[in-house]
């Protein structure tokens, strides 16, 4: 086949691709892509997955001609759009406003991954976070740190009042000291950064949670529950520093025990980045073969 045949073959009209074509389909991809962005880094990614296990169900009685289960799923399916759209009602309303706020060069060229790689947490960070929880311990003054991981806060943000300044230990301790303006409420942590101040977190319904634990501590599991994040409390009352995670709560960590919790979530934030650039190497050696 000579190469003015191949031209035609792969011509645009003869696939009957038009300019209009090739804007939707950037467009739809573009839009696509957000869409995957937002439900990831949401409460929509788990039911994303729980969704993924009805369809697999769904097939099964597909398969085996389980005509009860089919019958129902056809008449809930409406409803369950509904429950759906209820459900996560804040979420998409937050996503059309950060469509309204998102800067579109830097989302086509990655510009916003970069920054987020640079933000991980260094072991200043840990080192001034650790000194800051034990010397509020001592003086028994509340705090409620929250860190940020791939599930975003800024629905919570929101409530608080932006800081935007490098993690340190007297500005946490200015931050929490008594009869201050600042010191009611969560402290937001992205990366290295203190990011927001006064936050309001939703408080945990789990009925297993000691009598004994505050609102402060039912706060902290309540925000573990609806995202990966991990947050530090210093109790007022015994100045005893605790972590929340996974909807759990460890108590009465030492230095050493808060550390290494700390440490794990640095090493989890390397371990996800080096991911990130072995994909995008392995892009550019495939495009090199």
């Amino acid at each position: 086949m000579s190469l003015e045949q191949l031209n035609q073959y792969i011509a645009w009209d003869a696939l009957n691709i038009t300019k209009t074509d090739m804007a939707e389909i950037i467009i739809l991809s573009f839009i696509i892509y957000q869409i995957m962005i937002w439900i990831k880094s949401t409460r929509a990614w788990t039911l994303l997955k729980g969704f993924a296990v009805v369809l697999a169900l769904l097939a099964v009685a597909q398969l085996f001609h389980m005509n009860t289960i089919l019958w129902i799923s056809e008449n809930f399916f409406s409803l369950g759009i509904t429950a759906v759209i209820i459900v996560f009602q804040p979420e998409l309303r937050r996503a059309l406003e950060q469509l309204g706020e998102k800067n579109i060069l830097s989302s086509i060229v990655g510009l916003d991954n970069v920054k987020r790689e640079d933000e991980n947490l260094s072991d200043r960070t840990v080192s001034e976070l650790v000194r800051a929880c034990f010397e509020m311990g001592k003086a028994r003054t509340g705090a409620l740190i929250v860190m940020e991981q791939s599930v975003s806060l800024l629905e919570y943000d929101r409530t608080g009042i932006a800081i935007d300044a490098i993690v340190s230990n007297q500005l946490l301790l200015n931050i929490f000291e008594k009869n201050t303006p600042l010191h009611d409420g969560a402290v937001i942590l992205s990366g290295n950064r203190v990011r927001s101040a006064t936050c309001y977190l939703p408080l945990s319904d789990n009925m297993n949670l000691s009598k004994a634990l505050g609102t402060r501590h039912r706060a902290a599991v309540g925000i573990s529950e609806v995202s990966d994040s991990l947050t530090i409390i210093v109790s007022e009352e015994t100045g005893a520093v605790s972590v929340a995670k996974n909807g759990r709560i460890l108590r009465n960590l030492n230095q050493e025990q808060l550390r290494e919790q700390l440490e794990a979530l640095q090493a989890k934030a390397e371990d996800g980045r080096k991911i990130k650039l072995w994909k995008g190497r392995s892009k550019h050696e495939d495009k090199d073969i």
